[in-house]
């Protein structure tokens, strides 16, 4: 079996992990361009952790000009089986006020200026989103919140939108109206990279404010949601080190297939296949890409390229 390597992903407030053992620094180069941040590898209880901030210390880096390609990819090449990414965001439920933890297990894509894939011309690959997240991740980080006595709801759906701005009352009552429980700017296409990679991913999303749909709240501040952010941010890291000391130390098999989701997805032909994509691809597709024999798929579920 394939040994565990947690990674976090941290978002804004969370720009470090206290408790990492054994930390090292480590840059790794991407093919895909400058990541975020660089790694910070560790351990914790025992477990191989990986982290990275998204926004880099002092949140120097806008949700729109994140190089999400070159996070993910980084993050597979140091070993990451299993991915939960922490993030701020707003909330459309009455019953989802500012410090609640939603494990989200759908996502709603509003974003349109960034790269979403790994793939494309010269090697096309089509892989499922029906389940976003790893059901096995989600029930840890459930039980983990538990045993830390965190306030955490088990689903939920989080809509990204592109930012940096936050929503109209227009587009927040819409969201609203369509029964969606948080917003968030960076999940996506964070999620969909990470399944392409084949790594487990989860969202802890951590709620700071209604968003601006509430008639009892003013339009939402920044000073506002730093508070928040620290409180939040406290309940992070708890969380994390009690996931870290819980978590199997063998990855488990993902019953959704998050950690082979491209063994029906590519379906490019072998000879049709670009070089050049297919060296940018060595550690996101390397697993299959190494097995010469990789022949294009169309399942029956699988939809045809436009």
């Amino acid at each position: 079996m394939t040994k565990a390597v947690l990674g976090i992903i941290g978002g804004s407030g969370v720009y470090d992990l206290p408790g990492l053992e054994k930390v090292r620094t480590k840059q790794i180069k991407s093919p895909w361009g400058e990541p975020s941040a660089a790694l910070r590898i560790g351990a914790i209880a025992g477990l191989p952790v990986v982290f990275l901030s998204r926004h880099d210390k002092g949140h120097r880096h806008s949700p729109s000009d994140i190089n999400y390609r070159a996070n993910i990819d980084v993050l597979k090449r140091a070993g990451v089986t299993d991915l939960v990414s922490l993030s701020a965001c707003g909330s459309f439920k009455e019953e989802l006020p500012p410090g609640t933890f939603v494990l989200i297990d759908q996502f709603v894509d509003r974003t349109h200026k960034r790269e979403s894939s790994f793939f494309g011309k010269g090697c096309v690959a089509h892989v499922s989103m029906a389940h976003p997240v790893s059901p096995r991740l989600r029930i840890h980080l459930a039980e983990a919140a538990m045993a830390e006595g965190i306030n955490v709801v088990r689903d939920g759906t989080y809509v990204c939108i592109e930012g940096p701005q936050f929503s109209s009352l227009a587009e927040s009552l819409t969201y609203k109206n369509l029964g969606y429980s948080v917003i968030g700017m960076t999940n996506m296409p964070e999620a969909k990279l990470a399944r392409e990679a084949e790594i487990c991913y989860a969202t802890v999303a951590m709620v700071t404010d209604f968003d601006c749909w509430h008639p009892d709240h003013e339009a939402v501040t920044v000073q506002d949601i730093i508070k928040v952010l620290i409180a939040n941010a406290e309940k992070a890291k708890r969380l994390v080190a009690r996931l870290a000391g819980d978590l199997p130390r063998e990855h488990e098999p993902c019953p959704i297939g998050s950690d082979r989701a491209l063994d029906n997805a590519l379906i490019t032909a072998p000879e049709a296949r670009d070089p050049k994509l297919l060296r940018k691809l060595d550690a996101v597709a390397g697993r299959l890409l190494r097995g010469a024999q990789s022949k294009p798929v169309r399942s029956g579920k699988q939809r045809r390229s436009a």
